[in-house]
C-alpha cells in the first residue's frame, strides 16, 4: 500500500515537473498573454486590453519597423514596457518637441521605441535608443475586448524614419 502511494506520488511530481517544463518553454520560446496599461499606445492598444506578444521575431532578428513590441524598461527592469519600433540600428530618426526638432542615429544593437500617443508617453525620445537584448517579443494579435479582436494597425502618426543607405 505505502509503495503504491509513493509510486503515484512519485508520478504526479513527474507529470507536473514535465509539463511546467514544457509551459515554461511555450512562454519563454513561443509567446505569452499580456495585459496592457497605460496610455502611451492608445488608439491602437487602450488600458486593460489583452495581447498576444510571439518570442520567435525576438529570437530570430525579425523585429522590424513598424512592429509593437514588449520590452522591460530602461527605467525599471522589473516593469514591461509597450511601444512601437520607430527606427532600428543606422536608422536616422526625426525627434520634435514643442521646443525644437533633432535627428537621432540609432547605434548598432539598439532600436527606437516611441508610443502612439506622442503627448502622453515615456519612450525613446526620454531614455534615447534602447539595446535589441531588452525586447521580449513582438505583438502580433489583439484578443480582447473581443470587438476589436484581429491584427493591430498601423501607426497613426506616420513618423518617416530614413535608413544609413537613404539618409544624406
Amino acid at each position: 500500500m505505502f509503495r503504491s502511494l509513493l509510486g503515484k506520488a512519485l508520478g504526479f511530481v513527474g507529470y507536473t515537473i514535465q509539463y511546467g517544463c514544457i509551459a515554461h518553454c511555450a512562454f519563454e520560446y513561443i509567446g505569452e498573454f499580456v495585459v496592457c496599461s497605460g496610455p502611451s499606445m492608445e488608439p491602437t492598444i487602450v488600458s486593460h486590453d489583452i495581447v498576444f506578444s510571439e518570442r520567435m521575431s525576438r529570437h530570430l532578428y525579425k523585429i522590424q519597423k513598424g512592429d509593437i513590441v514588449i520590452a522591460k524598461s530602461p527605467y525599471d527592469p522589473t516593469m514591461n514596457i509597450c511601444k512601437r519600433v520607430i527606427g532600428l540600428e543606422g536608422d536616422k530618426v526625426l525627434t520634435r518637441s514643442d521646443i525644437f526638432t533633432s535627428h537621432t542615429y540609432v547605434p548598432k544593437g539598439h532600436v527606437w521605441l516611441e508610443g502612439d500617443n506622442l503627448r502622453n508617453s515615456t519612450d525613446s525620445r526620454s531614455y534615447g535608443p534602447i539595446p535589441y537584448g531588452l525586447i521580449r517579443g513582438r505583438v502580433c494579435l489583439k484578443l480582447w475586448p473581443i470587438h476589436t479582436f484581429g491584427p493591430l494597425g498601423e501607426n497613426p502618426n506616420k513618423q518617416i524614419v530614413k535608413s544609413c543607405k537613404e539618409s544624406d
